[in-house]
């Protein structure tokens, strides 16, 4: 599993900063728990950061010094960054004189251990060639209002913005209409650019989720499989598009659907609530009991547990019980390794900033909405149905 401490670096000091500015010290510990970083990693970044002169180390920890607000790593004028002058630009993103943009772009994203550290990671590379800087600020699934974080990135002259919001909340509506008020470049990242609650599109770069479960649908049933169950996340923001292309296909090939009878979905709990691993335990049975001889899972978490509960109940996968995982994050680590529906996270960071940049360029441009295909990665877990024993009687 990709981790915080992949982020790239400045990333990481960007976070640290932020703790910084909200609470004046941080505490070595907090951090650690707080965002998933290595003890380690955080005490070479406070370091770092001090060498620059924009903390000052304490006991376990650090404090902000009074003008780092100022000046960030790697910004015209931090020290270490060599940019000054017309070459420099500025903070709205206009070009400076080598004709590259310069300035910051803000990304907001519900989390840093999970999805998104290679999208995150490739966004920042592309900004950097691009004469942009990200800065970087997580928020939570849990999250009830992004607004005020994303308030922050525009009180600091952010050139654009690419946010992944929360659209299942009631302050959706404002958010959206929010952003589309700005004056900056704004760019939802996997999430749909013309929601309902919102009747103005804005631009977005997304995952074709609804293409993923049907290409996991048809590699099933291309191997024989003709009971195939779905099991999805409650609070996904991705759940509704796959279980629409899992229907979709279903009914494309003639199979069962669930209109029908017997056919298996079940729909769990975040990976956070108490009941998330009984509510995974019926599984196996329900299978057996349904005739179901193929699952495609989301997420990576939910496919590996479906499997090991299997195995303690006595079928073996993929023997008796074939699995595509949706979202590949770690499930290539399990034994046997899962295939698995892989959304193009680095593809999904690089668009996300290049709308930016191509917004920047030409502001009166049509809006843009990028759709990405994920791809397959057949692995251990899906091979064709087991034939029913010969009746001996």
């Amino acid at each position: 599993m990709s981790e915080p401490d992949s982020l790239l670096p400045t990333s990481r000091r960007e976070l640290l900063l932020d703790l910084l500015r909200q609470h004046g010290t941080i505490r070595l510990r907090d951090v650690v728990a707080q965002t998933g970083v290595s003890a380690i990693t955080v005490r070479r970044d406070i370091a770092q950061l001090a060498d620059e002169g924009l903390l000052r180390r304490v006991h376990g920890g650090a404090t902000l010094l009074e003008d780092a607000g100022a000046q960030r790593p790697g910004e015209p004028g931090a020290a270490g960054d060599a940019a000054s002058g017309d070459d420099a630009g500025d903070p709205a993103g206009r070009p400076g004189k080598g004709g590259g943009y310069r300035g910051r772009i803000g990304m907001l994203v519900p989390s840093l251990d999970y999805y998104w550290p290679d999208v995150v990671r490739t966004a920042e590379q592309t900004a950097r060639a691009a004469g942009l800087r990200l800065v970087l600020r997580g928020s939570s699934y849990e999250s009830d209002d992004d607004r005020q974080q994303l308030l922050r990135l525009v009180e600091r002259g952010v050139a654009g913005i690419i946010v992944a919001p929360r659209l299942d909340v009631p302050t959706a509506a404002e958010t959206l209409a929010w952003l589309d008020s700005l004056d900056i470049p704004v760019v939802l990242v996997e999430r749909e650019g013309a929601e309902e609650v919102h009747r103005t599109p804005l631009e977005s770069v997304e995952t074709d989720h609804v293409l993923g479960a049907r290409m996991a649908v048809r590699h099933l049933a291309e191997l024989g499989h003709r009971r195939i169950g779905l099991v999805h996340t409650l609070h996904s923001p991705h759940s509704a598009a796959i279980r629409a292309g899992w229907v979709a296909e279903l009914a494309h090939l003639g199979l069962p659907g669930p209109d029908q009878p017997g056919v298996l979905e079940v729909v769990v709990p975040d990976k956070k609530d108490p009941t998330w691993d009984s509510a995974l335990d019926p599984i196996p049975e329900a299978c057996r009991a349904t005739g179901t001889t193929a699952l495609l899972v989301h997420a990576d978490p939910e496919a590996m547990s479906v499997a090991q509960h299997a195995e303690e109940q006595g079928l073996e996968v993929p023997r008796d019980l074939s699995i595509v995982a949706y979202d590949d994050e770690v499930v290539s680590l399990f034994s046997p390794p899962m295939t698995a529906v892989r959304p193009p996270r680095k593809s999904v960071g690089r668009a996300a900033v290049e709308l930016v940049v191509a917004r920047l360029a030409d502001p009166g441009r049509p809006t843009h909405r990028v759709v990405i295909t994920p791809s397959l990665r057949v692995r251990g877990t899906s091979t064709p149905p087991t034939p029913p024993a010969p009746d001996t009687a």
